[in-house]
Parts: structure tokens; sequence; C-alpha cells
């Protein structure tokens, strides 16, 4: 890099940094964390034989594949992003849940007997179809609109660290 500072790759692997440094342009000095954890799960010469494979105009995008893969390696092990994948899905499949029960409890409520004409009848199969929603949300009626979920990787993992919550992985 001529007579600036090296690149944290070449500063961390203690390393003269030159003007063809591949990793120059996506891991800047002032960020070696960023890095570093890169480095700490893939390796530094793993790295490079990916981003030298790439089209320049991809590479700042794979960078940030490899950072956010790193950092969810680092706090799941076992399972990586799949695992914050998996709790998301999880919760999506969650709200869609709650989501199908409010409706059909709005249904329910709008079809309550209101009038003398109605039958008790006609009112507790009303109530039924509100069990049968909340007993397995994907017997809806169609009138709901409510989309049906792929909940087939949302099992993999279904309570990963706490820290998913609340802190990002692009860090």
């Amino acid at each position: 890099m001529g007579g600036t500072s090296p690149c944290a790759s070449c500063k961390l692997l203690r390393r003269r940094c030159s003007k063809e440094c591949i990793f120059a342009p996506y891991f800047p000095s002032d960020d070696p964390r960023k890095f570093a954890i890169v480095h700490k799960v893939f390796g530094a010469s793993n790295v490079s034989k990916m981003l030298l494979e790439l089209p320049v105009h991809q590479r700042a995008d794979a960078v940030s594949s490899l950072v956010y893969e790193a950092n969810a390696r680092v706090r799941d092990p076992v399972y990586g992003c799949v695992g914050a994948i998996s709790y998301l899905q999880n919760q999506v499949s969650q709200l869609q849940m709650q989501l199908a029960v409010a409706q059909a409890e709005i249904l329910c409520i709008q079809m309550q007997p209101q009038e003398p004409t109605l039958t008790t009848q006609a009112y507790h199969d009303d109530k039924s179809l509100l069990l049968s929603v909340h007993n397995n949300y994907e017997t809806l009626p169609q009138y709901l609109h409510f989309p049906s979920s792929s909940s087939s990787s949302s099992n993999v993992l279904q309570d990963p660290h706490e820290s998913l919550k609340r802190e990002s992985f692009w860090t």
C-alpha cells in the first residue's frame, strides 16, 4: 500500500502490504477484528483463493458474507448462520400461527349470533373452527388469505443463543 498503513490482514499476519494485496480493499486497517474473525474461521489462504476466483465486482459482497458466517460460526460453532436462520424461521412460524389465530378469532366474533334468527349450532361450529385453527393453523380456510409456511428446517435449532435476539452478525 506504499506509504500508508498496511491492511488488517497484513497487520495480523505481520507481512508487508503491497499495492496488489487482495485483502486491502476489503479489510481496512481501522477494522482489524473483521479480518481476525474471518481468518480464524476460514484461514487467510482460503479467503485469498475465494476472492481471487471471483470477479472484482462480487468480492465486497463475498467478504460481507464471509464476515457474517464467521461471526455466526464463532457464536454457534455447530450450526453457524443456519442456526440463526432456523431461529428466525421458527419466529416467523410462531408469528404466522398467532396471526392465524387472531384472524380466526375476528372471524368468529363477526359471526357470533346477534340476531335471534341465527342458531346456536352455527356459533358452536365457528368456535370449533377457532379450535381447529389454534391446533393446526395450516388447515385454515381459503378466505382467511393466510400463507402456509414451510417449517422443514425450523426444527434444526429451536432456541439458539440468546445473543441472536440482540446482536448483529455484521459487526
